[in-house]
């Protein structure tokens, strides 16, 4: 076109057997394009809060005891990955901030449920690449959806307890010692929110958490019953049983059977775990040891369904009180 030889690019040079053309190659055009929804603020690269979220995980683990450095803080939003995980969390109740579909995924029964459950329930619906998703999990093993979930707000166990008094009720408190595994917290706090109880107290180190695991094996019991959480568990306990309330812990050798126990006044009861039971320290600040009398040659329950056992027990006594 005349006129147009004296436009930079339009002109090849030597060098190459057809000539190099100045150019940006498309760069330019590819730039405007459009490149899905933005990130969370946690994920972006640079930004304040992606720089707090690594700092935070180092720091938890370089403490002794610990996490390993690399993994999400306690008290960090957790990601759910995976089609069932997440359908099952939306059918809980967990309280979601955001759903996370990558762009192309094919569609299923599964992940059509749940963005049905997050647009009822006013979830954020964001429409990603695949590669975000990518960067969330370790394996890639996401499915193209992922859910994320707050952190969980836990009750002081001062606040707890005068929620118990305040109830008009006698006390019915559950504690847990020694218990690592989210589904059996999740299944305690199912048993004390169906069996009337007030709510549950974990301590804050060597201890599950109310996590998306949790909440999902609580069904949705995590969300109307406090769970609070003790610095020290065995002097939240003895402060506890100075405000009148009994503390009774479970155990298989225990020294009373729950035939003879009677649980009408406020109790806490003190559930350890399947393996370690009750640990020391709490063990010396316990009023009774409960065992739970059985038939055959089964040694223990878990302690989940130990707890669940020992609360319906006690709410029989209290209807019939």
């Amino acid at each position: 076109m005349a006129g147009n030889s004296q436009r930079r690019g339009a002109i090849r040079k030597g060098g190459t057997k057809k000539g190099q053309v100045v150019g940006s190659g498309g760069r330019r055009r590819r730039g405007l394009e459009g490149r899905g929804a933005t990130p969370p603020a946690e994920m972006r690269k640079g930004h304040v809060a992606q720089r707090r979220t690594k700092s935070a995980t180092k720091d938890t683990g370089h403490r002794s005891g610990g996490r390993p450095a690399g993994r999400k803080p306690d008290d960090g939003p957790e990601t759910v990955l995976g089609r069932n995980p997440v359908v099952e969390c939306l059918r809980a109740g967990v309280p979601a901030t955001a759903l996370y579909v990558a762009v192309g995924t094919d569609s299923d029964e599964r992940l059509t449920e749940s963005v049905q459950i997050a647009a009822n329930a006013g979830i954020a619906i964001l429409e990603v690449p695949r590669t975000d998703l990518d960067r969330m999990s370790s394996n890639g093993l996401h499915q193209g959806v992922a859910l994320q979930v707050p952190p969980y707000r836990y009750a002081h166990p001062d606040d707890l307890f005068a929620g118990a008094q305040a109830s008009g009720e006698q006390a019915l408190l559950v504690a847990l010692d020694n218990i690592t595994d989210p589904r059996n917290l999740g299944a305690v706090v199912r048993s004390v929110a169906a069996f009337g109880g007030h709510g549950v107290l974990i301590p804050q180190r060597r201890s599950a958490s109310i996590t998306a695991v949790a909440w999902r094996t609580s069904a949705g019991a995590a969300a109307r019953l406090p769970v609070a959480r003790a610095t020290n568990l065995t002097r939240t306990l003895k402060d506890w049983a100075a405000k009148g309330v009994q503390i009774v812990g479970l155990d298989a050798d225990g020294d009373t059977t729950l035939d003879e126990y009677e649980g009408t006044g406020p109790v806490v009861i003190v559930v350890g775990s399947e393996g370690k039971g009750l640990s020391r320290l709490v063990r010396e600040t316990c009023d009774s040891v409960l065992s739970i009398p059985m038939a055959g040659q089964v040694e223990s329950l878990n302690a989940s369904v130990a707890a669940g056992v020992v609360l319906a027990e006690i709410a029989r006594q209290r209807r019939i009180g």
